[in-house]
C-alpha cells in the first residue's frame, strides 16, 4: 500500500509538472503573438530575472524554504541558521528571507527519507543527492530527477547563475565531477579547496609517547607495542578507541590500508573496482582487531561509542589513541585541556603500515566536489529562479568573503589584502575558533572554500595535514560523485542495503568474538550471494563512464 501511495504521488507530481509545461508553452507562445520587451525579445512569462534583479540584494518579497543541517558548534549558540550573524547578514545581501528546516542530526537520513516520502518538499535541499551509499538518494540523482524530486539545473545555471558558470567553465574537471554521465547538472556544489582535502587520520596521545620513551608508531608491530604501554603503564581502560554510529565505523580505513584493502568500495592498483570486506586480506585485519579487542587494546564499549562518548574518553585518559578529525578531533581535544593540563598533547600519526617505511595503501583523502553538503532545487519551489539566484549569491566575491569569512570588521578584518580572523573569533576566551566561525560563517555548504582559510589553532594540526597526506589514497579511493543509471541505481540500492547490513553485523561478530574466525569464508559467500559482485559491476560501469565523460 505505502509503495502504491508513492509511485501515485509521483505519478502526480510528474502529471502537474506535465500541465505546468503545457501552460508554460501557451503562456510563451501567447506572449510571442501579442508582442515583445522593450529590448525586442519575445516576452518570457518563465523568466523572472527582470522582476528580481540580476544584482544583489535581489528585488523580491518572496521568500523559500531551505532543508539543511545546522552545523555542530553552531547548535552551541543557535537553534536555526536564520538567527546566526551569518544567516541575518545572507538575508541581507541577498535580499531573500529563507525558512531553514534543520533535521536532528542523529537521524539526518531518517528525517531526509520522511521528508521525500511524504512528498511535502521544500524548495531546496542541502544533501548527498549521488545515491553511491545508504545515506545518499536511492537510484542518484538520474532518478531523482526522473522520479520529478529535484530539478535538472542546466538552464537554470545558464541563466540565473552566473558566477558559478563561470567556475564550471574554467574548470572542466570540477565540471566534470558536478553533472551526471547524461551531462545534467544536480546541485549547486560545495567546492573544496586544495588544502581542503586531507582532514582525517590517526590521533594519538604524544605526551603519553614522550613519558614512556616511545616514538610515534608508524606500523602495526609498533601499534600494538603502543597500545599495551597505553594499557599497562598509563591505566587507559581503552588504549584505542573510535566512534560506531548509524553503521559507520569511523575508524575508516586506518589500519584496514595496512593489508591493502578497504571498509568499503575501493580501487586497486589494476584500476578495477573491488569490496574490500570480501578481500582474503581483509580477514587479516578482523583478526588483528578481534586480538587487540580481546587483550584490552581496542575499545571493549567500540560498538555503543558515539561522539559524546568518544570525547569523554579522549579527555579523562580512558583513550590514548584514535582516527578522528583535524578541527572536530584533534584541535577540539587540544583547545579544551590547554588550561586543565597544559602537558596535554595530540599528534596525528602516520596511516600504519606492516612494513617499516612503506607508502600507506590508502587514507582519507576526498575530492574538490563535496556532494553532501551540497543543493539540489526541489520541483515543488514555486520560484526557482529566485532559489538560483540565491544560491549563485556564494560563489560571487563577495558571497564567498561571507561564507568563508564571516561579517568584515566582526569576524575577520583585511591585513594587506589577506582576511584575518578577529580577536572575537581567535582569541574567545569561552569558546572555540570552529565555535566562534559557525555563528559567523557556512563551515560546510554551496559555495567554494577560500584557500586563506585555515581553522588550525595549533602547529600540530597543521604538521597532521602533511603526515595524513603521505598515502596513495587518491589512487585507491572511489570517487563519491559516480552516477549509475537509473537502472543500476534500482539494483544498486537494493544490493548496498541487504550487504551494510549484513557486514555490519558480522562485523561486529568477528571483532568481540561471537563469530569464529573459520567462518569467515561462509561470511564473504553470504554477501557475493547478496548481489556485491554485481554492486561491484556497476561501480565499475559507472566509473568508466566517468572516465569518458
Amino acid at each position: 500500500m505505502d509503495r502504491r501511495l508513492r509511485i501515485g504521488k509521483i505519478l502526480l507530481r510528474r502529471f502537474k509538472a506535465a500541465v505546468s509545461s503545457v501552460l508554460l508553452m501557451s503562456l510563451i507562445l501567447a506572449g510571442c503573438s501579442t508582442g515583445s520587451t522593450e529590448e525586442g525579445e519575445p516576452k518570457d512569462q518563465a523568466d523572472s530575472s527582470s522582476d528580481i534583479g540580476s544584482t544583489y540584494p535581489l528585488k523580491t518579497s518572496e521568500g523559500f524554504t531551505s532543508w539543511e543541517a545546522l552545523n555542530n558548534n553552531a547548535v552551541t549558540f543557535y537553534s536555526n541558521l536564520a538567527e546566526t550573524p551569518f544567516g541575518k547578514a545572507l538575508a541581507e545581501k541577498t535580499g531573500v528571507n529563507v525558512k531553514y528546516v534543520h533535521p536532528n542530526d542523529q537521524q539526518t537520513k531518517e528525517q531526509f527519507n520522511l521528508m521525500i516520502a511524504s512528498d511535502e518538499l521544500p524548495d531546496t535541499v542541502e544533501y548527498d543527492w549521488t545515491g553511491r551509499s545508504a545515506g545518499s538518494y536511492p537510484g542518484g540523482p538520474e532518478k531523482a530527477i526522473k522520479d520529478g524530486v529535484i530539478l535538472e539545473l542546466n538552464d537554470f545555471i545558464d541563466k540565473y547563475a552566473p558566477n558559478l558558470k563561470k567556475k564550471l567553465e574554467a574548470d572542466k574537471e570540477l565540471d566534470k565531477m558536478v553533472k551526471t554521465d547524461s551531462g545534467k547538472y544536480y546541485v549547486f556544489p560545495m567546492i573544496r579547496n586544495p588544502s581542503g582535502l586531507v582532514f582525517r587520520g590517526p590521533i594519538i596521545r604524544k605526551d603519553w609517547l614522550d613519558d614512556l620513551n616511545l616514538p610515534v608508531p608508524t606500523t602495526i608491530a609498533e601499534w600494538e607495542t603502543t597500545l599495551k604501554a597505553f594499557k599497562d603503564q598509563k591505566g587507559a581502560k581503552a588504549p584505542l578507541s573510535v566512534t560506531y554510529t548509524g553503521g559507520n565505523f569511523e575508524i575508516r580505513d586506518a589500519f584496514i590500508g595496512a593489508y591493502h584493502t578497504s571498509n568499503s568500495f575501493y580501487i586497486d592498483d589494476e584500476d578495477k573496482v573491488k569490496y574490500g570486506p570480501v578481500d582474503p586480506q581483509y580477514k587479516d585485519f578482523l583478526a588483528l582487531f578481534r586480538k587487540w579487542f580481546a587483550e584490552g587494546l581496542f575499545d571493549k564499549d567500540f560498538a555503543l561509542t558515539d561522539g559524546k562518548a568518544l570525547d569523554n574518553k579522549i579527555l579523562t585518559g580512558q583513550t590514548g589513541a584514535t582516527v578522528s578529525l583535524l578541527s572536530g578531533g584533534l584541535g577540539k581535544w587540544m583547545d579544551a585541556m590547554k588550561k586543565q593540563d597544559p602537558k596535554f598533547k595530540l599528534v596525528g600519526a602516520p596511516y600504519p603500515t606492516i612494513k617499516k617505511g612503506e607508502v600507506p595503501f590508502t587514507g582519507q583523502r576526498d575530492f574538490k566536489y563535496n556532494p553532501g553538503p551540497s543543493k539540489a532545487i526541489t520541483t515543488a519551489a514555486k520560484n526557482p529562479e529566485l532559489v538560483a539566484r540565491w544560491l549563485d549569491y556564494a560563489y560571487s566575491d563577495e558571497g564567498a568573503m561571507l561564507f568563508n569569512f564571516g561579517i568584515e570588521g566582526e569576524s575577520y578584518s583585511m591585513d594587506n589584502g589577506t582576511p584575518v580572523y578577529t580577536d572575537l573569533i581567535k582569541n574567545n576566551e569561552k569558546y572555540s575558533l570552529q565555535q566562534m566561525v559557525s555563528q559567523y560563517s557556512k563551515p560546510n555548504g554551496p559555495y567554494e572554500a577560500d584557500e586563506r582559510r585555515n581553522w588550525n589553532t595549533f602547529p600540530e594540526q597543521d604538521e597532521a595535514v602533511k603526515i595524513w597526506s603521505q598515502t596513495d589514497a587518491e589512487k585507491h579511493t572511489l570517487p563519491a560523485f559516480l552516477t549509475p543509471t537509473d537502472e543500476e541505481s534500482k539494483e544498486l540500492g537494493k544490493i548496498l542495503t541487504d550487504v551494510s547490513n549484513y557486514k555490519e553485523e558480522m562485523f561486529v561478530k568477528f571483532i568481540v568474538g561471537k563469530e569464529p574466525m573459520e567462518n569467515y569464508d561462509a561470511y564473504v559467500t553470504q554477501i557475493k550471494k547478496l548481489g556485491i559482485d554485481r554492486a561491484v559491476e556497476i561501480y565499475q560501469n559507472a566509473l568508466d563512464r566517468y572516465n569518458e565523460r
